[in-house]
């Protein structure tokens, strides 16, 4: 028996680590203009940008349905394996619940979790849940090692603008802190699932000062085991942050990569995200 790792679109795996770590990814879905899109599968991040930008109306997210997860769970049991689902905040969308409704309804036994995250910051949990099963850790042992990593995990991000946010009602606490949305560079982090805005800044290179401040705080003295930045049509600051951050966290390798449509239509074009864990 082996345990199968399962996660959703949202955790900006690449195709290489999908395959290396044999992930099996269920998609959520996007709906612009009227039509309706897989995330990944018949859209890329960069075509959605641009789609997003020439529409004028936002575009609207689900989850996926809940025939999706069945058949997946289904499936990758048949041969007596378990299954371990890890999913997006359920502060932010429905998908963690789904999966547990069709974890009760499969016949082979799923365990569902909630990182609390999303991105790069999901996927430090499933990529480490992925080499665990692969080294024949027992469910119980890979579930404490991803707790422990959600408890250690940071992610901050950077918006051009909160209106998307607003918009998707994605906000969460801090509200006052919007003010006028513009020349503003908003830094939120994403506590206890939910976005929470914590600074604004009158321009991306203040924000990106304030933010490797953050960075070095929440690293000192502890041990950097990760760090990763997604971003929404905004490579140039991507890397503009990542030869910065070069400067203090070592050879530590730092990958850079577009998130997924799903969260670049509550984020907008430009956001910045930056996640990280320490041990």
């Amino acid at each position: 028996m082996t345990i199968k790792i399962v996660t959703d679109s949202t955790a900006d795996l690449t195709k290489e680590e999908i395959e290396k770590y044999d992930i099996h990814v269920v998609p959520l879905r996007i709906e612009l203009d009227g039509k309706t899109y897989i995330d990944r599968v018949d859209i890329t991040p960069s075509e959605f940008i641009e789609k997003m930008k020439a529409s004028d109306v936002l575009p609207k997210t689900s989850q996926p349905p809940i025939g999706d997860f069945t058949n997946k769970f289904n499936e990758l049991t048949a041969d007596g394996s378990e299954v371990l689902s890890i999913h997006l905040s359920s502060a932010l969308s429905g998908t963690v619940q789904t999966a547990h409704t069709a974890a009760e309804q499969c016949s082979g036994n799923v365990t569902v979790i909630d990182s609390e995250f999303i991105s790069k910051a999901l996927a430090f949990q499933v990529v480490e849940a992925a080499k665990m099963a692969k080294a024949g850790h027992s469910m119980d042992e890979i579930i404490d090692r991803i707790e422990h990593i959600r408890l250690r995990t940071k992610l901050y991000i950077i918006v051009d603008t909160l209106e998307n946010l607003v918009k998707g009602g994605r906000i969460g606490k801090g509200k006052a802190m919007i003010g006028s949305l513009l020349n503003i560079k908003p830094i939120a982090a994403l506590q206890n699932g939910a976005y929470h805005p914590i600074k604004k800044s009158r321009s991306y290179p203040l924000a990106i000062k304030q933010l490797l401040k953050y960075v070095k705080q929440d690293i000192e003295g502890k041990k950097l085991k990760a760090i990763d930045i997604a971003h929404a049509d905004g490579k140039y600051s991507a890397e503009t942050i990542k030869s910065k951050l070069q400067e203090f966290v070592g050879t530590i390798e730092i990958k850079i990569g577009e998130t997924t449509p799903i969260i670049s239509t509550h984020t907008g074009t430009g956001a910045i995200a930056l996640m990280f864990y320490t041990d």
